[in-house]
């Protein structure tokens, strides 16, 4: 796809059309509503769920339709729920109401035509036939290529931080529907409602609603132009941005002069703890990092990645202790399909065995802890293929579950084809799937 730089002559097929009628069209309103109701989510200050959204419309849709063609619309306040981040701290989220998210819905398709063209190839976030993984792959090809420096750029809150006028400037140069820059401009400008007070926003986008993304790439498009004009190797995935060069003398100087342009420029700010210049294999991108090889460089599942992975199972096992094993396994399923979904790329494959045997002790400590007395364990041991010599010495010898969970008894009576037929996913098995049917 062209790589078009956008400019105040540059309208993109018909920009100056009446976009608000395009978006209320029928058929892309009955497209955003099919979005909306398969996402689902949680419900904004109205409480209004997916669920209620056809009867919500069938009673208010035609009088919100005549505000929204008029420009008297007024958003709702969207509801402030906090997240953990993985590196710690929180995340703001902002809920908005669902007949907003399906508007915001109907703006994203109709308003992605318009700016998906003009879009670089190195940006991967939330984008259509886009995604990390391609992100990782071409970040490791400019590596092989011999740029073996790393300029790694963290915006501090970025969608906290979005300024409202200069976003609206850069989304002026492609839309020119005046209605259509309105409603955007007042679901910028849409308070927050926290603990029922409706707090004014002045800046920022909150993640939560469908515009969110495209809002953010928007912005972050005139980095990307900006990098391309200086001819730099990078790719951004939403506000991951990371430039690959060749001395470590460039990537100081890099790392300088994209913090300032994105300081000056687009008034975001640079979080300088976080960003650094360094070799690619000593930082991370999108949950990968790399080896230190010059050349067929292999792709690794990052510590912390594997870190926050184990976090989320413990979590899930902590509430199994009172499931039985099949329940624990079917709640596991998700977790692991989705996890290896996403690091089967990786080609340091180590890891994914070093994960299986740590799931599998979690799981023969759930059952020794809920054969709870000894003469049940030597039973079970014993049902399991265990002589019953064996059976008793090992339910007598004082350690705890923890220790009996990854000892020869418990390997043996509950090995891994038993957990294999009762339907836990191995993510070595799975890796080697995934490599097969390339």
């Amino acid at each position: 796809m062209p790589y078009v730089r956008a400019s105040a002559g540059n309208t993109l097929n018909g920009a100056d059309m009446d976009l608000m009628s395009a978006i209320l069209e029928r058929s892309n309103m009955l497209q955003a509503y099919h979005r909306v109701r398969r996402n689902k989510g949680a419900p904004g200050v109205d409480g209004v769920t997916t669920d209620e959204l056809k009867g919500y419309l069938q009673q208010h849709w035609q009088p919100i339709k005549q505000q929204l063609l008029d420009g008297s619309y007024q958003p709702q306040p969207v509801r402030k729920v906090e997240i953990p981040k993985p590196g710690g701290g929180t995340r703001m989220l902002g809920i908005p109401c669902v007949i907003d998210r399906l508007i915001q819905q109907a703006m994203h398709q109709v308003l992605s035509e318009k700016f998906e063209p003009m879009f670089s190839p190195h940006s991967y976030g939330f984008r259509p036939g886009k995604s990390a993984v391609q992100a990782v792959h071409q970040a490791r090809d400019y590596m092989e290529s011999g740029k073996r420096w790393v300029v790694d750029i963290d915006m501090a809150n970025f969608f906290d931080r979005v300024n409202h006028d200069i976003l609206m400037s850069r989304i002026a140069r492609i839309i020119k529907d005046k209605a259509v820059l309105k409603l955007i401009r007042q679901y910028l400008q849409a308070g927050i409602m926290d603990n029922g007070v409706v707090i004014a926003r002045t800046e920022g986008t909150p993640q939560g609603g469908p515009l969110s993304p495209l809002l953010s790439n928007i912005l972050l498009h005139e980095l990307d132009m900006e990098l391309t004009r200086r001819g730099h190797s990078f790719c951004r995935y939403a506000d991951d941005c990371n430039i690959y060069v060749s001395s470590e003398r460039a990537a100081h100087r890099v790392l300088a002069s994209t913090t300032k342009f994105l300081e000056q420029r687009l008034k975001l700010q640079v979080n300088r703890e976080k960003s650094a210049a360094d070799r690619p294999w000593k930082r991370s991108f999108l949950g990968y990092t790399v080896c230190s090889r010059k050349y067929n460089i292999r792709l690794k599942v990052t510590d912390k990645s594997v870190k926050r992975f184990k976090g989320n199972i413990k979590a899930l096992l902590r509430m199994a202790r009172g499931w039985n094993i099949r329940k624990t396994i079917n709640k596991l399923t998700p977790k692991l399909r989705g996890w290896i979904n996403y690091f089967c790329h990786a080609t340091a494959k180590g890891i994914f065995n070093e994960l299986d045997g740590w799931l599998r002790r979690h799981l023969r400590k759930i059952l020794w802890r809920q054969w709870k007395r000894g003469l049940t364990r030597a039973r079970m041991l014993m049902r399991f293929g265990i002589t019953e010599k064996r059976a008793v010495l090992s339910t007598t010898n004082g350690r705890g579950p923890w220790w009996n969970s990854g000892a020869s008894h418990m390997n043996q009576a509950v090995p891994k084809k038993l957990f294999d037929k009762l339907g836990l996913i191995s993510l070595m098995d799975s890796y080697h799937q995934f490599k097969y049917n390339l």
